[in-house]
């Protein structure tokens, strides 16, 4: 009796042990998880000069012009795409503009406003500049694609 007493103690110690392995295994996965994020603008208004986007993931660091991550795409055909890889789960923004005189920087008239077109994720434009708010996106669990619109 104390045989089968012992055997069955064991027995489901081991399942016990198991399962947690097997959960922070999980997690440890899951943490390792990376995703990635398309990007496509169409329409834009001429296939001159490029089209730079800059991936940011935090306030500051948008607020700063410190970009985790650049790209700069031809357009063809009135389309730029690019895609952002092995990024880990957390909150970014994305925005990009149309450099069409190719200069490698945004140009603004003498008051302050934009030459060039621009656009954000969430699509949402407001007077002023670009707010990291406004943009906002959470990467949880899946590859996300936007289109972003001038």
């Amino acid at each position: 009796m104390v045989r089968i007493l012992v055997t069955i103690v064991i027995y489901i110690f081991t399942l016990v042990g198991y399962a947690q392995v097997t959960n922070i295994s999980e997690l440890n996965n899951y943490e390792e998880k990376t995703f990635n994020i398309d990007v496509v603008i169409n329409k834009v208004s001429s296939d001159k000069g490029k089209i730079y986007f800059g991936l940011y993931d935090s306030q500051s660091n948008f607020n700063s012009r410190e970009s985790l991550k650049r790209a700069n795409v031809i357009i063809k055909d009135g389309s730029a795409s690019v895609t952002f890889e092995n990024l880990k789960p957390g909150t970014y923004v994305i925005n990009c503009f149309h450099d069409a005189n190719n200069n490698g920087k945004m140009d603004f008239e003498s008051n302050g406003m934009p030459l060039e077109d621009y656009g954000m994720t969430n699509n949402i434009m407001s007077f002023g500049p670009p707010q990291f708010i406004d943009g906002k996106f959470e990467l949880k669990d899946k590859d996300l694609t936007f289109e972003i619109k001038f």
